[in-house]
């Protein structure tokens, strides 16, 4: 083929648009228009860390409570300041923001004792909702190890919470498969176990590909796994760090992505524009695939969660009445 001939590298790229295509795409319903707000939302934060942050994560608090979240979640990890921050930070919300909050526990070095002793303390302040996970060692690439005499799972960690409580349970569902599973057909088992020890609900690990989670719960139900599993939403507005902890949960960052945030670094409001749009479209296409209910991972910011839920039609309480 001569050169004469041979088709520009950006013709190769970019294969040309149909223009009835876009036309008719141009044309249609717009994708928010007339939701009706049918959906059930809820956040995750983590503790702060300091009194800026906590100021911080109050706003954030404050500004979607209004939305009348199902409850709100507070991470937690191994260690006694961590603990006792969560600990904190979920009475605060029970007590003052007046909102369901569910609690993180994991079963990283912490016996069976010590862990049911927190359990107990969470339902002396209020606390009827757990996530009960299993938790990582905390080093990046680090095996988890089970404390000698702590749980070894978090199928066997909320079985203990049930001997504790009546608590509603929240558990970790992984639509790319978990890191450490060995194919995505035990890591289903898992989930299963998860569910038959007492768990209420499995919450997924968030995703891009609106394909991928309804493809695992089609898996999921052929598994024998009843319990609803949530959709986990994480608006981007970073990519390195989102890519940071898709390589600790095994989620995929598409290639796209990386388009849509390049040459915005310098440009924070743009960012949010971009993410707020790519994760709003997500959640319109699960919710057009029968999808009601949604866990927002908010980074301990309001903003991203507040505009899609908005979009979503999902209106203050006080105006939805």
């Amino acid at each position: 083929m001569t050169s004469a001939t041979a088709p520009s590298l950006a013709s190769l790229a970019t294969p040309p648009l149909d223009p009835k295509h876009e036309q008719r795409t141009a044309h249609d319903t717009p994708l928010f228009s007339g939701l009706p707000g049918d959906i059930g939302v809820s956040f995750e934060f983590f503790p702060p860390k300091s009194e800026k942050m906590e100021a911080k994560l109050w706003e954030a608090v404050q500004e979607l409570a209004p939305l009348g979240p199902d409850f709100v979640s507070v991470t937690y990890g191994a260690g006694g300041s961590t603990r006792e921050r969560t600990h904190n930070t979920v009475a605060r919300i029970i007590s003052e923001a007046h909102i369901p909050a569910a609690a993180h526990l994991t079963c990283v070095d912490a016996s069976r004792a010590e862990t049911q002793k927190i359990a107990e303390q969470y339902w002396e302040a209020g606390v009827r909702h757990i996530v009960a996970l299993r938790g990582d060692a905390g080093e990046p690439g680090a095996p988890f190890v089970a404390h000698p005499e702590g749980y070894a799972s978090a199928a066997e960690l909320v079985a203990g919470l049930k001997e504790v409580a009546d608590f509603e349970i929240s558990v970790a569902a992984y639509p790319e498969t978990h890191p450490d599973a060995d194919c995505p057909q035990s890591d289903l088992d898992n989930l299963k176990r998860k569910i038959d020890a007492g768990a209420t609900r499995a919450i997924s690990q968030f995703f891009f590909s609106h394909e991928t989670f309804f493809d695992f719960r089609e898996k999921a139900a052929a598994a024998g796994i009843a319990a609803p599993v949530v959709p986990g939403i994480l608006p981007v507005t970073n990519v390195a760090q989102a890519r940071k902890f898709a390589g600790q949960c095994g989620a995929v960052i598409p290639e796209w992505m990386d388009g849509l945030f390049d040459g915005l670094d310098e440009r924070p409001a743009a960012r949010q524009l971009v993410a707020a749009t790519v994760a709003a479209e997500l959640c319109r296409r699960l919710y057009a695939g029968g999808v009601r209910q949604f866990h927002f991972y908010t980074l301990n910011r309001a903003d991203l969660a507040y505009a899609i839920c908005h979009m979503l039609g999902r209106r203050p309480q006080e105006q939805a009445q």
